[in-house]
């Protein structure tokens, strides 16, 4: 099968290659997928690079844990699953196998019916993002009339936080970085929009929400927490999926006095029944084609170097998503 790998950690354009691997085989509880599209996450280009001592599990490496396309073939009892349209989800995840190849073999579950009305672009764009914001929204309790900071809010994951608060009945404030950022944050929902670079984030919340919000969803708390004494309301609950550095200071006596609470997940790691929780919500929003996804760029598999290099620049506002088949 053709697909992209690499042996040795480092820049994209270096260590990636495109050639021809042999194609897997479904064993018992498997499915092979004949991917149409793969996506690109920040964290694929992270591992690439050697990023937070992450080391290579038998090389060569295929990554992207996102993906679309259609099961061609099965393990054992499962054969009733062939031709049917699935998105993909810890695709490379602990092991060296990913999204960026014409097949990829992995468990049957991780494997999920994928409705028409989405498209296999589309569907490239959901793993990573929509499970994390699914996952966010669900730690951070959200009831109807409470307001929720969503910090990055033009990113693929905030995009998604967005809508998924709203239709939970929140007023949603979300941070950007640019004018572009702020009407893409707005079209997928943001009651209010705060450009962190041309004001300040505290001043400029105070006169939105004057006591603080209920609920943050934090994409860098390395970055933001110091200045959560300006954003939480007493007992708000700070749902954190994203570090940027290994080692972080926060305002611990003033989230003690206030009695906030700080909750970490890794994605990956969903405990089993909040992730069937968050897969069965997502598959009924995606029938009902209630969900916004934004592509940024779309390429071919040959230029995978590119496309690592457009997300580790933080530029592209949506999924970079990759053209298999």
């Amino acid at each position: 099968m053709r697909a992209a790998f690499y042996r040795v950690q480092g820049p994209a354009a270096e260590v990636l290659r495109l050639g021809e691997l042999a194609t897997p085989e479904p064993g018992p509880g498997e499915v092979r997928v004949r991917v149409h599209a793969s996506g690109v996450n920040p964290s694929d280009w992270k591992i690439r690079k050697g990023g937070f001592g992450v080391g290579l599990i038998n090389p060569p490496i295929i990554p992207h844990s996102d993906g679309a396309g259609e099961i061609d073939r099965t393990g054992p009892g499962l054969e009733d699953r062939v031709g049917e349209r699935v998105w993909i989800f810890n695709g490379q995840w602990k092991r060296p196998c990913g999204t960026a190849a014409e097949y990829i073999v992995l468990p049957s579950a991780q494997a999920v019916r994928l409705p028409e009305c989405v498209t296999f672009a589309e569907g490239a764009c959901l793993g990573i993002p929509l499970l994390t914001a699914s996952q966010a929204i669900r730690l951070a309790r959200l009831e109807p009339g409470e307001t929720v900071l969503v910090s990055g809010g033009a990113g693929s994951v905030g995009s998604y936080v967005i809508q998924l608060a709203k239709a939970r009945g929140a007023s949603v404030v979300a941070t950007v970085s640019s004018t572009a950022k702020a009407s893409h944050a707005r079209s997928a929902g943001a009651d209010h929009i705060i450009n962190y670079r041309e004001e300040d984030l505290g001043d400029a919340l105070k006169a939105i929400a004057p006591d603080g919000v209920e609920a943050l969803i934090e994409v860098d708390l390395s970055f933001n927490a110091r200045t959560y004494p300006k954003l939480l309301k007493q007992h708000a609950r700070v749902v954190v999926y994203g570090v940027s550095a290994a080692d972080v200071v926060i305002p611990a006596l003033w989230l003690m006095r206030n009695s906030i609470s700080l909750n970490f997940f890794l994605v990956y790691e969903t405990p089993l029944a909040d992730r069937l929780a968050n897969i069965a919500e997502i598959s009924g929003l995606l029938e009902r084609g209630a969900l916004i996804h934004t592509i940024g760029r779309r390429l071919p598999l040959c230029d995978i170097a590119q496309a690592h290099d457009l997300v580790e620049s933080g530029t592209v506002m949506g999924k970079v998503v990759l053209d298999i088949c």
